[in-house]
């Protein structure tokens, strides 16, 4: 995992002394011997070897975080020669995302002048309420800071400045009321929230726990409520990231998950630390002996303390790999696993809080009843592509009132208002390749050129009437389920669909552009599969965004390979009909739409997008192709309905007990040459399927249980 965020001190004292504080006010006291702000020159090198990282590792973007003590505490003269700085040399290599963590006390228009001049979006910290917020935040003269930071949040919330406005960083406080402190916070309409654990470790305990065994559980849980009453009105980052990885997704905290680390730290004198919450747990745990001027950002990756927290399950201690729950807490935070005794190879000090936590929102999300999807087919379809329009609008939500996405919003809107064009939105919206981008452009980057030429290709399919236009940063265009137009260079490009066609004008004012109906090099369809029995199929090798699957794609097949390749598939289709011509029929049959060509060896592959994407070996033998096709439509299956309804509350056991006994079966038929071993391996799984308590499955996971067990009984009479 490269590092793709850097926290950058730019001042290290504070004008406020919050007791709290992980830099002043525990273990590490190592600020007392670093000046004041950086240097310019520290400055220089720290941003060209960052520069220099990203080029070497290719990363489109990173993230830096301007950092303190109090950032601000520079003055705007200072600050503006930082961002410049970090602008003039990350700019030319990759896209630098900057942003400020501050306490908010020093926010006014000269520093909101230069913030916006370079586009540094501004998160704050606060606690919630005055009183609230009082308890620790307060200057050095113990006077309060609130009504300080709520002017710069008016400020910041003018319309001048608000789109910079990033989020609110509240510590908790077993002392403060979680709704209080809730209401408190959304009424300033953040654009997100996060709630930080204060930092404890198995040496300094956290405070507060009396009479209840995991209070801090029953805080976030109280603020959760609170949240899911009001609507979810804006993002919880903690909430977000335990819902997500509840679900399978990734985890979007540093404090829960086990998602690899990537962030470095630098201090004013250019020293490269690791997470500053290390802090906390021994005088100089985040030090690394490099700084800038002698080390790059590939030698601070390789340190071990940094190789430590990207190892994954590996990383937590033994308690925490037995966890049910562990995918979604992944141990907590580093530094709170902390003990004179055995290091960090321990749970988190917070680690029945973390389970509690996890398994009350686990909880609360679950649908028990019994979901159409799991006994129709046809229903699991509808509901994944309800689930493809429900990503759709969260995408227009984010990018409404930008000039070319509102048009091909509109476009959108008009195709799913007409019955006669409807299915060809439907049939773009479902391609498997879709789902990715979508969901990867939640957590990243908006890849604004993709959604463009989705809506294009729509549009195509339909032959709706329109022109679309759109900055393209590739000169390759991809219309998703239709094929690729190779452009004469990036830039601005004019998309125009006709009844008979489309065309599409890039930046070159000497090209003439590419028709849909005419042959040549700039434009290359897509091929299909065409079956005896059973819909065709579409032979995707182009897609920018098929490279999920578990083994690399092939780049795009020759004409001549793409032949051979399809006639191998006709030749495996056909065998698998002469050898069960009613494998189409069943539950678990696969919902293959597309077949994208891996790299030799690879096998048959499902991919972690749409239920309906199939990777194949170009090598792949037909035997092995009729063997593993019904195997993989069952697990297609179980991994569609999970992305669509509740098989059993997300983090627990029986999750896993599915999993293993739809395997077995899968493997207990015959021509499987271990299939008696199968079944008796599928027999026990079941066994502690039945033996588990009526609340670990939904209606919908006990459905899928006794489906099973049929077939478990069918298969051994």
């Amino acid at each position: 995992m490269p590092i793709q965020e850097l926290i950058l001190k730019i001042h290290s004292r504070c004008d406020l002394a919050c007791d709290h504080c992980y830099v002043y006010e525990h273990a590490d006291q190592s600020w007392r011997g670093r000046p004041p702000f950086i240097a310019e020159e520290t400055l220089r090198q720290a941003a060209r070897r960052l520069a220099e990282y990203a080029v070497r590792k290719k990363l489109a973007s990173v993230t830096v975080i301007l950092h303190g003590g109090e950032p601000l505490l520079v003055g705007p003269a200072r600050l503006r020669r930082i961002c410049a700085e970090l602008r003039r040399t990350l700019a030319p290599v990759t896209d630098p995302d900057l942003r400020i963590q501050t306490n908010g006390v020093r926010l006014d228009r000269e520093r909101l002048d230069v913030l916006k001049e370079f586009d540094v979006k501004v998160g704050i910290s606060l606690d919630g309420d005055r009183a609230a917020n009082d308890r620790h935040r307060r200057d050095h003269r113990g006077r309060s800071s609130y009504e300080r930071v709520l002017r710069g949040l008016e400020l910041l919330r003018l319309p001048e400045y608000e789109h910079l406005f990033q989020g609110l960083l509240c510590t908790v406080d077993l002392a403060n009321d979680p709704v209080a402190v809730h209401d408190a916070l959304t009424a300033l309409a953040p654009p997100r929230i996060d709630y930080l654990l204060p930092h404890a470790t198995w040496e300094a305990p956290p405070p507060g726990r009396v009479g209840t065994p995991t209070p801090y559980a029953d805080w976030l849980l109280g603020v959760f409520d609170r949240w899911e009453a009001q609507g979810r009105p804006m993002p919880v980052r903690v909430f977000a990231s335990v819902l997500s990885t509840l679900r399978g997704g990734p985890s979007l905290t540093e404090s829960m998950g086990l998602a690899p680390a990537d962030l470095a730290v630098i201090e004013t004198d250019g020293t490269f630390e690791q997470a500053d919450s290390l802090k906390t747990a021994y005088d100089g745990a985040p030090a690394t002996g490099y700084d800038v001027f002698r080390h790059g950002f590939e030698e601070f990756a390789r340190h071990p303390g940094v190789r430590a927290r990207q190892s994954g399950i590996a990383g937590v201690s033994e308690t925490c790999r037995r966890c049910p729950v562990v995918e979604s807490c992944g141990g907590g935070l580093y530094a709170h696993r902390y003990s004179a005794e055995r290091g960090f190879d321990n749970p988190s000090v917070y680690c029945a809080d973390l389970r509690s936590f996890i398994e009350g929102v686990a909880e609360r999300i679950t649908e028990r009843g019994l979901a159409p999807a799991v006994t129709d087919a046809d229903a699991l379809r509808l509901a994944h592509l309800e689930l493809d329009r429900a990503l759709l609008a969260g995408l227009n939500a984010h990018l409404t009132g930008h000039p070319d996405w509102d048009r091909a919003w509109r476009l959108l809107v008009r195709l799913d208002s007409d019955d006669a064009t409807t299915r060809h939105l439907d049939t773009v919206l479902s391609h498997p390749y879709l789902r990715p981008s979508l969901l990867r452009s939640r957590q990243g980057p908006m890849d604004l050129p993709r959604f463009m030429a989705a809506a294009a290709a729509a549009a195509v399919r339909a032959r709706a009437e329109v022109t679309l236009a759109w900055d393209q940063s590739d000169p390759v265009v991809h219309l998703p389920t239709l094929g690729t137009i190779r452009l004469s260079r990036p830039g601005r490009v004019e998309f125009t669909v006709s009844g008979d066609g489309f065309q599409i004008r890039g930046t070159d004012p000497g090209r003439a552009g590419a028709r849909e109906d005419e042959d040549g090099a700039d434009w290359r369809p897509l091929e299909s599969l065409l079956l005896t029995s059973g819909p065709s199929l579409l032979l995707d090798d182009a897609d920018p965004y098929r490279d999920c699957y578990p083994a690399p794609a092939t780049p795009p097949l020759s004409p001549s390979d793409l032949d051979a390749f399809r006639e191998r598939l006709r030749a495996a289709y056909s065998l698998l009909d002469r050898r069960d011509p009613c494998w189409r029929q069943g539950i678990n049959a696969p919902a293959t739409t597309t077949i994208t060509p891996l790299a030799a060896r690879a096998g048959l592959r499902l991919g972690a997008g749409g239920s309906g994407a199939l990777g194949v070996a170009v090598d792949f033998g037909q035997e092995e192709f009729v063997r593993e096709l019904p195997r993989l439509g069952r697990r297609a299956r179980l991994t569609a309905l999970r992305q669509v309804a509740d098989l059993n509350v997300p983090g627990n056991r029986a999750g896993r007990l599915l999993d293993m006994a739809s395997e077995h079966i899968g493997k207990a038929a015959p021509p499987s040459p271990r299939a008696a071993e199968a079944r008796e391996r599928a027999k026990r799984v079941l066994d502690e399927l039945s033996a588990l308590s009526a609340s670990e499955l939904t209606e919908s996971g006990a459905y899928l249980a006794n489906e099973m067990r049929r077939e478990w009984t069918a298969l051994h009479d």
